[in-house]
C-alpha cells in the first residue's frame, strides 16, 4: 500500500507537506500543491482514514439517524448528506429509528458510540436531554424536526405554511370538501401541516368536518384504506391533502383502482414519478436533499470550529408545484325552474 511518505519521495517534499497539500492548506506554493497531487495520481495514494481518526482525535464519520431510510424524503435527505460529506472527504453510517419512540436513545447511543465525527437525526421521540452529554465531543444537528430538552442546530421546512398554501390552492380551485390524510399529531410535522391545514379553511370561512380529517395512518397502506372509505361517505371529499410523502404513495393508487381521476389531490412532499403519473400529482416540495446538504454543512463548520455558538433555529421554505392533479372541483348542477 503507498504511503504518505511515498508520495513525499516522489514529490521531493516532506511527509508534513504532502498531509498540508492534503488538507488544502493555503500556505503551500502553488507548484509545490501540483508536484504532491501528480505523485498522488501517479501512485494511486488514497489516505488512510482510520489513522487520521487517531492523529487528530476526529472522525472522518458523520452519523445519519433517521424514521425509516427506505422514506422517499429521507433518501433524498440522506442523499443530500452523503454527497456533501464525499466532497470533504467523509463517510456517512445511517441508522433507521423506526417508529417506536422508547427506542430511539438506545439505538442513537449505539450509534454514537461507533467514533462518529458528528450527528444529524430526525428524532421521533419527545425527549432528547440523554444528548447533553455528546454536545461536547461532536456536533449534532437535527432535521425535519427540532429536538426538545435540547438546545442544538435543527433545520425544518415551513410545514405550517405549506399546508396552508396547499389547502388555500384546492379550495380556490372551487373544492368545498377537503380532506387531510396523515398519520398522528403526535408527530410534530404532522401536527404543523393539520394546523396548517385547518388555518386555511378559517381563512376562508369553511367549517371543519371530523369526518374529512383522516389521520393516525401508520403507512402507505392504510393510508389507502382510509382513503376508500373517505369516498364512501354520503358526502365524499372533492380533493385530498395528503400530509407526506409516504402516505401519498398509498393514496394515490387507491384512488387509480378506484377509477376516481376527479378527485383533486396534493401531497406534502415530492416523491418518485410523481411528476409522470397520469395525472401527474401536485406537491409541497421540500427539497430534501437540499435539507441533507445545509445540515451536513452545518456539521462540517462545526467540526472547523469546535468552540462553542449559539445555535440556530433554521426554517426552509417549500413551495407548491401545480401538476395535473390539482383540478377544479366539479360544477354543481343547478336546478331550473319549470317553466
Amino acid at each position: 500500500m503507498t504511503t504518505m511518505q511515498d508520495v513525499a519521495t516522489r514529490a521531493k517534499v516532506s511527509a508534513k507537506t504532502v498531509s498540508r497539500v492534503f488538507n488544502d492548506d493555503p500556505h503551500v506554493t502553488e507548484d509545490t500543491r501540483q508536484r504532491v497531487q501528480s505523485a498522488m495520481r501517479e501512485l494511486k495514494y488514497v489516505p488512510n482514514m482510520m489513522a487520521r481518526t487517531f492523529r487528530e482525535g476526529k472522525s472522518a464519520v458523520i452519523g445519519i439517524a433517521v424514521p425509516d431510510v427506505a422514506d422517499p424524503f429521507f433518501a433524498a435527505v440522506t442523499k443530500g448528506i452523503e454527497l456533501a460529506a464525499r466532497e470533504n472527504d467523509m463517510a456517512i453510517v445511517v441508522t433507521s429509528l423506526g417508529d417506536n419512540p422508547s427506542l430511539e436513545q438506545s439505538i442513537i447511543e449505539t450509534t454514537v458510540r461507533h467514533q462518529i465525527g458528528g450527528l444529524i437525526m430526525a428524532p421521533i421521540a419527545d425527549d432528547q436531554s440523554y444528548l447533553a452529554r455528546w454536545q461536547d465531543s461532536f456536533p449534532i444537528v437535527f432535521i425535519d424536526r427540532a429536538p426538545s430538552k435540547l438546545n442544538a442546530d435543527y433545520f425544518v421546512e415551513d410545514d405550517f405554511g405549506g399546508a396552508f398554501d396547499a389547502t388555500q390552492h384546492l379550495i380556490a380551485h372551487g373544492h368545498r370538501r377537503v380532506a387531510i390524510v396523515g398519520d398522528s399529531t403526535e408527530v410534530p410535522t404532522t401536527r404543523l401541516r393539520f394546523q396548517g391545514y385547518l388555518a386555511a379553511l378559517d381563512a376562508a370561512g369553511m367549517e371543519h368536518s371530523e369526518e374529512l380529517i383522516a389521520l393516525g395512518s401508520r403507512d402507505a397502506d392504510a393510508a389507502a384504506q382510509v382513503c376508500q372509505r373517505l369516498l364512501a361517505l354520503p358526502d365524499p371529499p372533492t380533493a385530498i391533502f395528503s400530509s407526506n410523502a409516504r402516505f401519498s404513495t398509498g393514496v394515490f393508487p387507491a384512488l387509480q383502482r378506484m377509477g376516481r381521476t376527479d378527485i383533486a389531490l396534493i401531497s406534502f412532499g415530492d416523491f418518485p414519478m410523481a411528476d409522470v403519473l397520469q395525472p401527474s400529482v401536485s406537491v409541497i416540495d421540500q427539497d430534501p436533499r437540499h435539507v441533507g446538504r445545509v445540515a451536513a454543512e452545518r456539521i462540517l463548520a462545526r467540526i472547523a470550529t469546535p468552540a462553542k455558538r449559539f445555535r440556530r433555529k433554521n426554517v426552509l421554505s417549500v413551495k407548491l408545484i401545480e401538476r395535473q392533479s390539482c383540478q377544479p372541483a366539479p360544477a354543481v348542477a343547478v336546478p331550473v325552474a319549470a317553466p
